[in-house]
């Protein structure tokens, strides 16, 4: 089951008419990190907690983020044991965002609304920067007429997801207790607050602009907002910058489609299917058809995507 299939609505303006309210424990989660990261971070400045920093955030991004909650949990691109599943996913909480539920809902909620007609600009990012980081970052939106979410009983009754979704803020406690005991505050500020902030406001900062400009070889007819690609931010999300490619194929492992878009989530699945890790992953070539699917501009054949060489889709497209 993919996204699509998890929220539906019968009224036409589901999507547009809300209000948008400060969230307590959102807020008071990222400012509450920002302020230590600002002014603490600096003087506790080391290169071991540089180190563990940059590890820490590969892991959490690339299999937990990308890998866990974005590619397998929520688009179930591929397929995996159960013990590789819940690590990916425990390791997308540690990110500091949500619990497994909660990223699902977001997640679900912007895609089945950038897909209608007319949206609120909190779900296309269509403020201006600075108020749309305050909205994303600070604040939650409450749609007077919310569409009907259907979320598979795998996820909603699963005993681990139930319970880290409830606690998911706790988790971080797994992290934070180790660190300071081996790093002391360094290790602390830099593993937990410098790593929730870049990666919290580094996931909107790459939403804001991926929904508003950048390359695009794509487009949805009838959408309410088009994805872009921002190749500056292509290899350090993981892949997940290359959202034109996303909107297009949302069911897809594969995010950088061309041979000069790094994708290192990608690159790691591959390396886990080929040791026989991983199965079943899905590509452009195994989704259906959209009808609504259009090229915006034509493919050079030297960028003619690498699984895209023989795809029905292109084909059809191209005809």
């Amino acid at each position: 089951m993919v996204n699509t299939d998890r929220v539906s609505s019968n009224l036409t303006n589901s999507a547009v008419e809300g209000v948008v309210q400060w969230h307590p424990v959102k807020s008071i989660w990222f400012l509450s990190n920002l302020v230590l990261c600002l002014f603490i971070a600096p003087f506790v400045f080391s290169y071991s907690a540089i180190i563990i920093f940059i590890l820490l955030t590969f892991l959490t991004l690339c299999f937990g983020h990308s890998l866990g909650m974005h590619r397998l949990l929520i688009h179930r691109s591929y397929e995996c044991p159960l013990w590789m599943e819940y690590l990916f996913v425990y390791l997308g909480v540690l990110v500091g965002m949500a619990g497994p539920i909660g990223m699902i809902k977001q997640h679900d909620l912007r895609d089945w609304a950038q897909r209608q007609s007319s949206c609120h600009p909190y779900l296309r990012h269509g403020s201006h920067i600075l108020k749309d980081a305050w909205w994303q970052l600070n604040c939650d939106l409450h749609l007077k007429t919310p569409p009907t979410f259907s979320i598979e009983s795998r996820v909603t009754e699963n005993a681990l997801y139930r319970f880290i979704e409830k606690y998911w803020l706790l988790q971080q406690l797994v992290l934070a207790i180790p660190l300071y005991s081996i790093g002391g505050v360094s290790w602390l500020v830099w593993g937990i607050c410098v790593r929730v902030v870049v990666s919290i406001g580094g996931h909107w900062l790459i939403g804001y602009f991926a929904h508003n400009q950048g390359e695009r070889t794509w487009k949805v007819k009838g959408a309410a907002v088009q994805g872009h690609n921002i190749r500056i931010a292509g290899f350090l999300s993981m892949g997940e910058a290359w959202h034109n490619n996303h909107h297009a194929f949302p069911g897809s492992a594969m995010l950088g489609l061309y041979r000069d878009q790094p994708d290192p989530g990608w690159w790691i699945l591959n390396a886990l299917h080929n040791l026989k890790l991983i199965n079943n992953i899905r590509l452009p070539s195994d989704l259906p058809i959209r009808e609504e699917l259009v090229v915006e501009k034509n493919i050079p054949l030297e960028r003619t995507p690498r699984q895209l060489e023989r795809c029905k889709i292109v084909d059809s497209l191209k005809k």
